[in-house]
């Protein structure tokens, strides 16, 4: 299954043109805490991982109607988590390079 990605300056569009865009981080909650986009949700990927063979996934609060723009420290960790949650039928997209290339593209702004 080919997950779609986007590049940090896809991403930046997006953000600013339509508010409503869901960014879900999968980093663990202290590197979210100690930086994160802004409006993004935190999901610990081990959370994500621990769902790949659950049955149903209800108790996971994720838009089934949007599109799921993930993220992580360099996009590996994402692109595993987006596998999971598209065979669960959500509609998600990977952030190329993750939080670490969306910080050096911020810079070059």
């Amino acid at each position: 299954m080919e997950i779609r990605t986007l590049t940090p300056k896809e991403l930046d569009s997006r953000l600013k043109g339509n508010k409503d865009v869901f960014v879900l981080d999968v980093r663990s909650e202290d590197k979210f805490n100690e930086y994160h986009l802004k409006h993004s949700m935190n999901i610990p990927k081990t959370t994500i991982f621990e769902m790949e063979d659950a049955e149903n996934v209800k108790d996971i609060t994720l838009p089934k109607d949007k599109e799921i723009i993930i993220a992580c420290t360099t996009g590996n960790s994402a692109a595993k988590c987006a596998n999971i949650l598209a065979k669960k039928n959500f509609n998600v997209t990977v952030l190329e390079g993750g939080l670490t290339a969306w910080k050096e593209y911020s810079k070059s702004k």
